[in-house]
């Protein structure tokens, strides 16, 4: 291999232990239910109290809130959160998201990310399959701050929204693409 080639592959091999930390935690860093539902609690607060998300909580069956997705990487990137699915004020289950991808990135971030499931059929494709991958069942439409100004209770016809919250970093927006959204049990 030519210096040049390994030269190329250093900010891929360097973002490698990045990825799979975000992609892989280990079970002693995995929150617990009750962790979980806390931050949820404070997420859940931080959501109700955004005017545009009103018209989104008034019409939605069920809403799965991640209250902290790690995101980072450089070229190779990676993201990852735990959070909750409510319906009401009840506690559906418990839900990781994960993703990884490639392009022109850099940077870290945290982000709050909701995702509204306005129909029965969009929920469903959540909860009876293991593993759902964004982008192979219900179309989610991500709503960024400008749009969702717009948002009305008349203007709502996609069977699933997401929005993010609470942003913090250096990336500039929670991708969406090629992430996975998958059920577990989190220790009580």
């Amino acid at each position: 291999m030519s210096a040049l080639t390994r030269r190329a592959l250093v900010p891929y091999l360097a973002a490698l232990p990045v990825v799979g930390s975000l992609l892989r935690p280990s079970h002693a860093e995995a929150a617990t239910r009750s962790e979980i539902d806390r931050d949820v609690a404070a997420a859940l607060a931080t959501l109700r109290s955004m005017e545009n998300a009103r018209p989104l909580f008034a019409q939605a069956q069920a809403v799965l809130i991640f209250p902290r997705i790690l995101s980072g990487g450089f070229i190779i990137g990676g993201q990852y959160g735990e959070g909750a699915l409510l319906r009401g004020d009840r506690t559906q289950g418990y839900y990781n998201i994960a993703g990884a991808s490639f392009g022109l990135q850099a940077g870290a971030q945290v982000a709050g990310l909701a995702m509204f499931f306005m129909t029965e059929a969009a929920l469903a494709a959540l909860m009876n399959v293991d593993g759902w991958e964004i982008g192979t069942g219900p179309s989610v439409v991500a709503l960024d701050h400008g749009v969702q100004a717009n948002v009305t209770a008349t203007t709502l016809r996609e069977p699933v929204y997401a929005i993010s919250f609470s942003q913090q970093g250096l990336m500039a927006a929670l991708a969406l693409n090629g992430t996975k959204i998958t059920h577990i049990n989190p220790d009580a």
